[in-house]
C-alpha cells in the first residue's frame, strides 16, 4: 500500500470515531479491498489488541447488585394513575386547584383547569398490600418485589432536558450516560459483548453516549427486534459477502493504522477508543446473532412475555432480549417504550400503553426470578417526570417533575417497600424525595460503587456522575 493510499485512510479517522462500537470498520470493507496486506489470521497485531478496558474491575465496596436493566418509560407516566393513589383527587375531581401553578412552567391547555381524578381503578396487590392501578394486573402479582419511589424529583419539566438529566444526570452539558459510568466503573462479564446495550433507544445518541470518557464504554444500539431475518438488530454487524478470515485481515489493517496514527499523536483517547471497539466488533458476529435469536426460548417463555400477541409482541421481545443480555453477562441494559406523553385522551392512551407493557415487565421479573438473576439484577422503572393532578386540554395531563413514581426490583433493594410521599393530590413530593442524583448515587451504591469516588478528569477537574449532589437512600437498601 503506498503512502499516498495511508494518508487516504487515515483522513477518515473523524469518521471512524463516530462509530457505536466499531461496525463502521465492517461497513469499509469494500473500500479497503484493494488494500489488503497479506498479514496472517491472528497476526502480533491481532493478539496485542486485548479487552482489557472492558475487564472486570474491582468494586469500592461489595455489591448487591451485578447488572442493570432500565426499562424507560418515555413521555412521563401519570404516578397518579398508575402507583400514587389520592383519595383526595378523586374525591375533588373537576373542582378548582388548591394550589397555586408556578409561574414559570408553561400554562399551555391549562385554562381555567381543573382537579383531574384518577382515570384507572386501583387494587391493593401482594402481601405487602401496595395500592396500585388495576391497569397492571401481571406487574401486581409482582408487588412484593417492588420498591415504589413515590416523591422523585427533577429539575426541568421539558422533555429534552429531563431526559437527559434522567440518563445523564446533567441537564445541559455533554456528559456520559449512566450506563457508560458503570461500563468504565467495573467493566463487563463478557468481553464477547458490549458492557451496555440499548433496545430500540427513543431518547437520541447524546443519551447513551460515553461523551469525554473512552468510547469503548458508549451504549451499543439494538435496532430491531423484529424476527425478519433481512432485518439486523445491530447496524454493520455483519458482512457474509466475505469470510471471517479476509475480515480480521481487513481490521489488522486498519488497526495497523490506527495505531500507526496514535503514536504520532502521542496520545489520543478516542483513536485508543477506537482501536479498542473495532476488536469488540469483530468479536460480536459470533455472539450477538446467538443472543438475538429466540429459536432455543421454549414457547412458555415466548409466552410469558406476550411474544406472539399483537398488543405485546414488539416490547415482549424487547423485555426478553433484555434478559438474555444481561444473562450473558452485558452490564447494562436499557429498554424503551415511548409514547407516556398524555397532553389529552389520557384514559385511552394509558389503557394502551399499561396493555402493551404490563405483561412482558411482570414476564421479565417471573423469568429473571426463575433463572436465580434477580436477586442480583437490579431493575428500574419510570420516566423523566410524570404528570399533573389538573387536566390539560380537559382530558389530559401536563408535565410534572416536582414529585412522580419509580420502581426498583431485586439488585439489593427492599421489595414490598414504598418510599417517599407526595402531597394530598400527588404533584409535589413532601417526604422521603429522592432527586435524579440521589437515584443515580443509590443505583451506583447498590453497584459496588461509591458515587464520590467514581470519576475522571476532564476539561482539568473531576466529572462524575451525580456531579456535585446526590445522595444514596440507604432506607431501600435490602
Amino acid at each position: 500500500m503506498t503512502r499516498q493510499d495511508t494518508r487516504r485512510v487515515n483522513s477518515r479517522r473523524d469518521f471512524l470515531r463516530t462509530t457505536s462500537c466499531g461496525f463502521g470498520a465492517l461497513a469499509l470493507n469494500a473500500m479497503l479491498s484493494s488494500m489488503l496486506p497479506q498479514t496472517a489470521v491472528g497476526s502480533p497485531l491481532a493478539a496485542s489488541v486485548d479487552a482489557a478496558p472492558l475487564a472486570v474491575k474491582p468494586t469500592h465496596f461489595p455489591a448487591k447488585a451485578k447488572r442493570i436493566i432500565f426499562l424507560f418509560m418515555s413521555g412521563g407516566p401519570s404516578q397518579m394513575d398508575l402507583f400514587d393513589h389520592k383519595p383526595q383527587l378523586k374525591m375533588n375531581s373537576g373542582g378548582d386547584l388548591p394550589y397555586k401553578l408556578p409561574s414559570t412552567e408553561a400554562t399551555v391547555g391549562l385554562d381555567n383547569t381543573k382537579l383531574l381524578g384518577p382515570v384507572s381503578g386501583f387494587q391493593h396487590a401482594g402481601k405487602c398490600g401496595l395500592y396500585m392501578s388495576d391497569l397492571l394486573p401481571h406487574t401486581a402479582k409482582h408487588a412484593d418485589d417492588l420498591c415504589v419511589l413515590r416523591a422523585v424529583q427533577a429539575d426541568s419539566p421539558n422533555h429534552p432536558v429531563a431526559i437527559r438529566q434522567m440518563h445523564t444526570g446533567n441537564l445541559f452539558d455533554v456528559v456520559p450516560s449512566m450506563g457508560s459510568w458503570l461500563s468504565y466503573g467495573l467493566g463487563t462479564e463478557n468481553q464477547q459483548l458490549p458492557s451496555y446495550i440499548t433496545i430500540l433507544p427513543q431518547e437520541g445518541e447524546r443519551n447513551y453516549s460515553s461523551a469525554f470518557l473512552p468510547a469503548i464504554h458508549q451504549g451499543t444500539a439494538i435496532q430491531s427486534v423484529d424476527s425478519s431475518p433481512n432485518k439486523a438488530p445491530i447496524r454493520h454487524l455483519s458482512d457474509a459477502s466475505v469470510s471471517e478470515a479476509v475480515q480480521r485481515r481487513r481490521i489488522d489493517l486498519i488497526q495497523k493504522m490506527n495505531r500507526r496514527q496514535l503514536e504520532r499523536l502521542e496520545q489520543d483517547q478516542q483513536m485508543e477508543g477506537v482501536i479498542e471497539s473495532f476488536e469488540l466488533a469483530f468479536k460480536m458476529q459470533t455472539e450477538t446473532p446467538k443472543l438475538v435469536n429466540f429459536a432455543d426460548e421454549s414457547q412458555a417463555t415466548k409466552s410469558l412475555y406476550g411474544i406472539g400477541e399483537k398488543k405485546t409482541d414488539t416490547f415482549g421481545r424487547q423485555c426478553l432480549l433484555a434478559r438474555r443480555f444481561s444473562e450473558a453477562g452485558v452490564r447494562f441494559v436499557q429498554v424503551s417504550l415511548g409514547g407516556w406523553d398524555h397532553h389529552n385522551k389520557i384514559s385511552s392512551g394509558l389503557r394502551n400503553l399499561c396493555a402493551t407493557s404490563d405483561q412482558p415487565i411482570a414476564g421479565l421479573l417471573t423469568d429473571l426470578k426463575a433463572r436465580g438473576l434477580l436477586d442480583d439484577t437490579l431493575v428500574l422503572w419510570g420516566g423523566e417526570f410524570g404528570r399533573t393532578p389538573h387536566a390539560q386540554n380537559g382530558d389530559g395531563r401536563e408535565h410534572n417533575h416536582h414529585g412522580f413514581t419509580m420502581w426498583l426490583a431485586g439488585g439489593g433493594v427492599q421489595g414490598g417497600l414504598t418510599h417517599g410521599v407526595t402531597d394530598d393530590f400527588g404533584y409535589f413530593g413532601v417526604e422521603g424525595r429522592v432527586h435524579i442524583n440521589d437515584l443515580h448515587a443509590t443505583m451506583l451504591h447498590l453497584m459496588g460503587l461509591d458515587h464520590e469516588r467514581l470519576t475522571f478528569q476532564h476539561h482539568g477537574r473531576p466529572f462524575r456522575l451525580t456531579d456535585v449532589a446526590g445522595n444514596v437512600v440507604q432506607e431501600i437498601i435490602a
